[in-house]
This record gives structure tokens, C-alpha cells and sequence, in this order.
């Protein structure tokens, strides 16, 4: 059961970071997307399209690791290595990444809690699956 729990919570993880992903680096420039990254005008967000576009790779990066991670765990069952150790990674990662959103300032506090809590529930649910 705990497999299955780290299973699910660490698929909407890698679902959250691909949206991320469409929101900065395919519709980083729409004002509905700068907007709930605080940006504040349309120039503003023009000249950080590059590093938006940039860091939203890192999040499709780390939602296929995790998917692989999930593929191999079910295919092979939860004594795969390779799968759990990369799901643990890709996990991991994403919840680092969202302590270093945090060492920003206190105004990334919520965004760094969306984006950290459902790697963490499936990090520690697949450590102990």
C-alpha cells in the first residue's frame, strides 16, 4: 500500500513540474502565466523569457526522471533499484529545489510549498515503500 501511495504522490509530482514547465518555458510571455510568477509588465517578462525558459527545462527534466522512476518501479516491482533509486532522486531533487526557492525570500514561501510538498510525501513514502 505504501508503494502505491509514493507511486501516486510521486506521479503528481512529475504532473506539477511539467506544468511548471508550460507555464515558463512555453507561456512564460502571457500575461495570465507572468502574473502568478509576479512579474510586472509585459518588458519584464520579454527580457527573462531566456532564464524562464531555461529553468522550466529543469522541471521537465526532473518530472521524466520521476516518470521513469515510476515506469520501471511498476514494471519491475518495488525491488527495482534502478527505478526506486532514480524516483528517489528525481524526487529529491525537486524537493531541493524548493528549499532553495524557500533561501529566496519569504514572499517564495508559498510557491516553494506547492512545488515541494507532493515530492516530499512521495520521497519519504518511497523510502520507506
Amino acid at each position: 500500500m505504501i508503494g502505491i501511495l509514493a507511486l501516486v504522490f510521486a506521479g503528481l509530482a512529475a504532473l506539477l513540474h511539467v506544468y511548471i514547465f508550460v507555464l515558463e518555458s512555453v507561456r512564460w510571455t502571457q500575461p495570465k502565466t507572468w502574473k502568478i510568477f509576479g512579474i510586472a509588465d509585459q518588458q519584464a517578462a520579454d527580457v527573462t523569457k531566456p532564464m524562464a525558459y531555461n529553468q522550466g527545462f529543469y522541471n521537465l527534466f526532473l518530472a521524466v526522471g520521476a516518470a521513469i522512476g515510476i515506469v520501471f518501479w511498476v514494471v519491475n516491482g518495488i525491488g527495482d533499484v534502478a527505478g526506486r533509486t532514480l524516483l528517489i532522486f528525481s524526487l529529491g531533487s525537486m524537493l531541493a529545489a524548493a528549499l532553495v526557492l524557500v533561501t529566496s525570500g519569504k514572499k517564495y514561501l508559498r510557491p516553494a510549498s506547492i512545488q515541494g510538498t507532493l515530492p516530499l510525501i512521495g520521497l519519504i513514502l518511497a523510502i520507506f515503500a
